[in-house]
């Protein structure tokens, strides 16, 4: 045994050995974790893209199919959804149909590690109370709201205990086969007023349903850089905050406006003014915009992985009144924007803008 020894290490010493160890080493590391990180980045952008196409197209494609199936052998299979569909019609308006299930799907912390998307809590939300969040900015297709109220990506839950999420968004989406359903699925409801005046009056308390105040009118002003919100002629917002006693809490996303370029046409253009009234007849405004593409730095519909952090400010007591004033109204509005520029001050350096920077406010 003891010559066995001596003779290994002398090969561990000689040039032969010493040249064999330092072949070992200099091995190339397995390439696995670089083929996961890649392939976590694939399911990134299909993740995102699967959203952003599910909004555009979903709800037109399933009604072309739903249409073309009545022409086919399997008309008895639409016209059996079809009849469930008008029985189910006014679901969207009294609180939907929300999954907690798809809530959870995994394909949504693919979306969220994407940009990535934070959500930050300021304060804490009593659960005895009901609350209209006030989203800001829009945004393009308001990637912060979405996965921040419409999913549990971010943990809203457990950052908010005993608080329920509703994300409101255009109720012509409501109107299209199986798009509702899946909407639905996420708490997403219609942004009306049959619907918020369920969720704040006969749905219970700890309900916070969360409004784009800017709406469609603001994506056409969003683009890298700009820190603009339409908010100075929205006050029905505030009006259905008294009217229903639900507290005000201002929500911005530093970083909404980054993940798509757009062009911005100047007011008083043929452009601009044709965006507008289409924006009127369509219910949302169609913009100019563009990202990167499915898997390179070319165009495409895919967002720019820029990061998105929503902070989720001050909640502002609201007391219940039936008939408030005008006077009322705009008292609380006051208060609101005077709250939410405080909200975008305070956070503003720790999110790459500078102290100089402010929110301008249409």
């Amino acid at each position: 045994i003891d010559s066995l020894l001596f003779s290994y290490s002398s090969l561990l010493t000689d040039c032969t050995g010493y040249s064999i160890l330092s072949s070992l080493q200099d091995l190339p590391s397995p390439p696995w974790p670089a083929l996961r990180s890649k392939m976590e980045k694939h399911l990134q952008v299909i993740a995102v893209l699967q959203w952003v196409i599910s909004f555009l197209a979903m709800g037109i494609s399933c009604t072309v199919l739903l249409i073309y199936m009545f022409c086919t052998d399997l008309w008895v299979i639409a016209a059996m959804y079809t009849t469930w569909l008008i029985f189910d019609w006014n679901t969207p308006k009294q609180g939907g149909r929300r999954s907690s299930w798809v809530r959870n799907w995994t394909v949504w912390t693919y979306f969220r590690d994407y940009f990535p998307i934070r959500l930050i809590k300021t304060h804490n939300l009593l659960p005895s109370r009901n609350y209209i969040f006030g989203y800001h900015p829009h945004g393009i297709f308001s990637f912060g709201a979405f996965c921040n109220f419409g999913t549990e990506a971010t943990g809203f839950s457990k950052k908010f205990p005993g608080i329920k999420p509703s994300l409101a968004t255009l109720a012509g989406n409501f109107r299209m086969p199986v798009l509702r359903d899946y909407l639905m699925s996420g708490g997403i409801c219609p942004v009306n007023r049959n619907s918020i005046d369920y969720l704040l009056s006969q749905n219970g308390t700890g309900n916070a349903v969360v409004i784009v105040v800017g709406g469609a009118a603001e994506s056409l002003d969003c683009a890298p850089g700009m820190n603009s919100v339409t908010l100075n002629n929205r006050k029905g917002f505030v009006r259905l905050a008294l009217q229903q006693g639900s507290d005000l809490v201002p929500v911005y996303s530093f970083g909404e406006n980054n993940v798509y370029k757009q062009v911005i046409f100047e007011e008083g253009t043929w452009c601009r003014l044709a965006q507008k009234r289409l924006q009127k007849i369509l219910g949302f405004a169609p913009c100019l915009f563009h990202g990167c593409g499915l898997f390179s730095d070319s165009w495409g519909m895919v967002p720019y992985n820029k990061p998105i952090t929503t902070i989720v400010g001050e909640p502002i007591t609201v007391p219940k009144v039936e008939e408030p004033t005008r006077v009322m109204v705009e008292l609380y509005h006051a208060m609101y924007i005077k709250s939410l520029r405080s909200l975008f001050d305070k956070y503003k350096t720790r999110f790459g803008l500078k102290e100089s920077d402010i929110l301008h406010i249409q």
